[in-house]
Parts: C-alpha cells; sequence; structure tokens
C-alpha cells in the first residue's frame, strides 16, 4: 500500500520518466518521426499529470518542510529550488497552450509555441528530480531523514 511519505519518490520518478519522454519526443521530432513523438509527448503529459496529482496530494497532506540547507549547499539549493518553482508555474499553461493547436491541427502554432514549452518543460522536470535527490537522499535534513 503506498502512503503519503512514499510520494516525494513516487513523484522524483515520475518527474524522471517526463524528462525521457519529453527528451525523447524532441529528438523524434527533430528527427521527423511525428508518430513516435506523439506517443512521446503523450506519455509525457500523463506521467507529468500523475505528478502535479501526487504533488498537490503530498503537500495538502504534509504542507512544506525547511530543507534547513545552510553554507554552499543552500548557494545551489534554493536558487535551483526557486527557479524550479517559478518556472513550474509556467509550464501548466505552456504545455496547454502547446497542445491546443494540436487539435486544431495547427502545426505551425504548435512548433512555435513548443521551441518555448520544451526546454522549459525538461528544466522543470530535471531540477524537480534534482530537488528531491538532494532533499531526501544526497543531504535530508533530520526532520526528513527515513530510517535505511
Amino acid at each position: 500500500m503506498i502512503s503519503i511519505s512514499d510520494l516525494p519518490a513516487i513523484n522524483a520518478t515520475l518527474n524522471f520518466v517526463s524528462t525521457i519522454f519529453i527528451s525523447a519526443g524532441w529528438y523524434f521530432i527533430r528527427r521527423n518521426f511525428w508518430q513516435r513523438h506523439v506517443v512521446c509527448m503523450i506519455t509525457a503529459v500523463i506521467s507529468s499529470t500523475f505528478f502535479l496529482v501526487g504533488y498537490i496530494t503530498y503537500h495538502i497532506h504534509v504542507g512544506e518542510k525547511s530543507s534547513g540547507f545552510r553554507g554552499w549547499l543552500a548557494a545551489i539549493y534554493f536558487p535551483m529550488l526557486a527557479s524550479h518553482v517559478l518556472l513550474a508555474f509556467v509550464t501548466l499553461p505552456l504545455v496547454i497552450l502547446t497542445l491546443v493547436p494540436v487539435f486544431q491541427r495547427r502545426w505551425d502554432k504548435h512548433r512555435r509555441i513548443a521551441k518555448w514549452t520544451m526546454p522549459i518543460w525538461l528544466y522543470v522536470s530535471v531540477t524537480g528530480v534534482l530537488v528531491y535527490l538532494m532533499l531526501y537522499q544526497w543531504f535530508p535534513p533530520a526532520s526528513l531523514a527515513q530510517p535505511r
């Protein structure tokens, strides 16, 4: 059975899956394999959607936890976290705005918006995994450390 404390690892895994499929989708469309691109991007959207549900569920139950990081670790972690959070707010509307022209078969508009969406979405996915690793695996504060 999955508990609330399992959600950070599940969410990081979903972010990682999104990273893989966003990257693969970009690779395939650059080589004009649009059918493979479509499959990859649908998978990335589904994975990101499950991530968002898990993230909201976790934070509704647990709230925010301070890392307590100081020194060099804080100098790396907090700017990355801030850019991740700010761009995460931009990503959802961008993904929606990128998908709408697909359903209208407006490939020119889809391409124009996707040029902005893809790197931002990819950055948010990658930094999401890094935030998880820093906070829960590599440097867990005592309040978040789990017995091994």
